[in-house]
């Protein structure tokens, strides 16, 4: 989370709740958009001085705009830099699945009908990213970024999309 909310900072500067929408839309594949696990990033990342606010009032509401600071930018590159490290996939729904055999039939199925409808749900929202993508104009200086932005919603996308065909495989199969 640290290091997302460092990069997103690096695009533009924001507030915590700016944070949270960006996070919201397409990010939360990645980590947990709760306004908890922000927070928390927020406040480690303001304790190691890598990023500062600057408080403002607009229409009458207080604000904090977040930014990054030099010491923040040389933590992101240094990390955005190095290696991919491995890290292990969990899907604590597969535990359900692996344990449904003691669920009665109609509610597998009512759960499983559920799960593919939010499956589906955020299959949308990333394939409309990527479609909105193909409208935009990128420019020389932006080229790598963007490209590297819209892969990974296309991962998502992709991955929601095994989600779901891999659902309905099972609810086929389902006894």
């Amino acid at each position: 989370m640290d290091h997302m909310i460092l990069g997103l900072l690096l695009l533009e500067s924001r507030t915590i709740y700016q944070l949270r929408e960006r996070i919201k839309k397409g990010m939360d594949l990645m980590y947990s958009g709760s306004m908890g696990s922000i927070q928390a990033a927020i406040k480690k990342l303001l304790n190691h001085g890598y990023i500062r606010y600057e408080e403002s009032v607009e229409n009458g509401k207080y604000k904090k705009i977040y930014t990054i600071t030099d010491n923040g930018k040389r933590c992101f590159f240094k990390w955005v830099n190095s290696p991919f490290e491995m890290q292990n996939i969990k899907n604590p729904e597969l535990v359900k699945v692996y344990f449904m055999g003691f669920s009665d039939k109609t509610s597998r199925r009512n759960n499983m009908e559920k799960y593919l409808f939010h499956l589906t749900k955020k299959y949308h929202a990333l394939n409309a990213i990527c479609e909105e993508a193909k409208n935009i104009t990128i420019t020389e200086e932006n080229k790598d970024i963007i490209f590297y932005q819209l892969s990974a919603a296309r991962y998502g996308r992709d991955f929601m999309k095994f989600n779901m065909e891999w659902y309905k495989k099972l609810m086929n199969e389902m006894v």
